[in-house]
């Protein structure tokens, strides 16, 4: 492709036509983009923006000396404010990456197996009176037994964490 060169005047660009400049410029400022953000569609997606912004002033720009300065100035400054806003949201993630959760402790992860391999009554027992520190009473009225049931499932619910946490299977 050919690629003619517009004659600058005072007035701007010869016949102040956008359609020539943009064709005259396009190509030019993008490999210079390219060479700056190192990334192809980004370097022409960066000189199109420039060159709509350009669009919406044309007949201000056009009587610039050299309204390809003006455009490739855009352009350049908007390369600069998209590195600006990944560093701020790299910065961002690695301080939103370096909030460190402590796993659970070994004593948790085996209280918690050991209640899993209690009966779904006897676990929901003992996790409600001693997690939840429900009575027995509330136990009950709200599994809709007796008193007693409830303190039968502690008590067994108890005896099977005792034996599974020694290690007594």
């Amino acid at each position: 492709m050919v690629v003619e060169e517009l004659t600058l005047t005072s007035d701007g660009v010869e016949g102040s036509d956008f359609d020539d400049f943009y064709r005259a410029r396009f190509q030019g400022l993008t490999l210079q983009l390219y060479a700056y953000v190192g990334d192809l569609t980004e370097a022409q997606d960066l000189v199109q923006e420039a060159f709509c912004r350009a669009f919406e002033r044309w007949q201000k720009i056009s009587r610039y000396d050299d309204p390809s300065k003006w455009v490739r100035q855009v352009a350049w400054n908007l390369a600069t404010s998209r590195f600006r806003r990944r560093r701020t949201a790299a910065a961002f993630l690695r301080r939103q990456r370096q909030v460190v959760v402590a796993g659970p402790e070994p004593d948790r992860v085996a209280l918690v197996r050991a209640l899993s391999a209690l009966p779904p009554t006897h676990r929901r027992a003992v996790v409600l009176h001693h997690m939840a520190q429900l009575s027995v009473a509330e136990i009950a009225a709200q599994e809709g037994v007796a008193e007693g049931t409830v303190k039968s499932w502690l008590s067994r619910g108890r005896a099977a964490l005792a034996s599974q946490l020694r290690g007594d299977q």
